[in-house]
């Protein structure tokens, strides 16, 4: 993991804040420890700085396993605790610039460390458009998977975390769904993308000439009756602009890809074709990230969207009974999604005539995005009601909704020009 000045720290330990000049706690107080320096005990004795492992061992709640903030991963330290040196040792510069692994000079002067936005891809990638799109004033961070960009968000190294939730054409990224709901992360913000995908290839290739397309499999999917056409064999890749590169860096010739005229652009490929996805209204959302929830008023102007998931218990009638709950209250349902448990995907269900046979099926949870802020009476009330029916319930985020979809293209000029500033 990278911190200031090009330094190594530990995996798990919490980089500067964007924009702070503050000392890592928790990994000082463990370097403090490694030098040697220990604090007095409550009984007297000499011990060195306790952790949250210390505190689980004498049946203490610790941050790591608060039913609120969920369990970290195994090994990794949870950045809410705070470490302290004792009145026994006197805290120094050199102590700290000793602990910190700086020198003296870098210690008194700190730079401004710029807040990051992570992303799913390379540079070029239709999420870091979105990623700036979204969060202009952060850096991208590229991340090689989906799961990669929670982990940043999770273990400090990026502020905010951007990534694809949805398409008008393939539908609902179902992976990121999954993610959702194995990661305490908070939806924050929405946005979306005019998707123009274009068929590109190394300098001086004929489109006649391609025998394999490989792009994104989302992108195969929205390219599919061209591609048909084309007689051309698809390979999926991570990413759009990852298979850019991949034609590029590797001079594969008579293999084209599928990513957007920036790609093109920045791993020197020429553009065969515009506009080649089966619609031409091909928008996908993106959803906003971030490690708290965002704070509203209801002085807020803005229409919101609220995300949940929740499951059901087995039944006839029971996701009718759910869903009453926001009829009832004339609240405006924008999407419900379901997907089998991955935890727990096979459930018994009763025989409804009484007989011992029992059958088989799904276990489901939904997820449902509706309109409303949890600022709104109707909408807590509607939380209550679906809460006493619900083994299962999460609010995943309430955020300010895209009311403009696909409003901006990703190789809009306006955006490209300031993305050239970051590549």
């Amino acid at each position: 993991m990278q911190c200031t000045n090009g330094l190594q720290k530990p995996t798990g330990a919490r980089p500067l804040r964007a924009g702070r000049s503050v000392c890592n706690r928790i990994y000082l107080a463990s370097r403090i420890s490694d030098l040697g320096l220990h604090q007095p005990s409550s009984s007297g004795r000499t011990a060195v700085m306790e952790t949250s492992a210390g505190a689980s061992r004498r049946g203490e709640t610790s941050a790591s396993s608060s039913p609120i903030f969920g369990r970290s991963a195994s090994g990794v330290s949870d950045h809410r605790i705070v470490a302290s040196v004792g009145s026994g040792t006197i805290l120094t510069k050199s102590l700290i610039a000793k602990a910190a692994n700086v020198s003296i000079e870098e210690l008194s002067n700190p730079t401004f460390v710029a807040a990051k936005v992570a992303y799913q891809g390379v540079p070029g990638a239709y999420s870091e458009v979105a990623a700036r799109k979204s969060c202009p004033d952060f850096e991208p961070l590229p991340c090689d998977q989906f799961e990669v960009a929670f982990q940043a968000l999770s273990q400090w190294m990026s502020e905010r975390a951007v990534l694809p939730i949805e398409n008008s054409l393939g539908g609902s990224i179902h992976a990121v769904y999954d993610l959702l709901i194995r990661y305490r992360l908070h939806i924050i913000g929405e946005t979306s993308l005019a998707i123009n995908h274009c068929l590109v290839a190394l300098p001086g290739t004929k489109k006649e000439e391609l025998k394999r397309v490989m792009s994104h499999p989302q992108a195969l999917a929205q390219c599919d009756a061209y591609l048909r056409r084309m007689s051309v064999v698809k390979e999926a890749v991570d990413d759009t602009a990852g298979a850019a590169q991949i034609v590029a860096r590797q001079g594969l010739q008579g293999v084209g890809a599928i990513c957007s005229r920036r790609a093109a652009e920045l791993y020197g490929l020429d553009v065969l074709e515009e506009g080649i996805q089966d619609v031409k209204e091909n928008v996908t959302r993106f959803i906003v990230l971030s490690r708290d929830p965002l704070v509203t008023n209801e002085a807020e102007g803005r229409k919101f969207k609220t995300s949940i998931v929740f499951s059901l218990q087995p039944g006839p009638g029971q996701l009718f009974k759910a869903l009453s709950v926001f009829a009832l209250r004339d609240i405006d349902l924008a999407k419900v999604e379901s997907r089998p448990m991955r935890s727990n995907p096979i459930v018994q269900i009763p025989s409804q005539d009484g007989s011992s046979v029992t059958r088989q099926n799904f276990n489901y949870i939904f997820y449902v995005d509706f309109v409303g802020s949890l600022m709104e009476v109707r909408c807590q009330n509607a939380l209550r009601h679906l809460q006493e029916t619900a083994p299962f319930l999460r609010v995943l985020g309430s955020y300010p909704m895209d009311t403009e979809l696909g409003s901006m293209s990703n190789d809009d000029p306006a955006m490209m020009q300031t993305m050239s500033t970051y590549n």
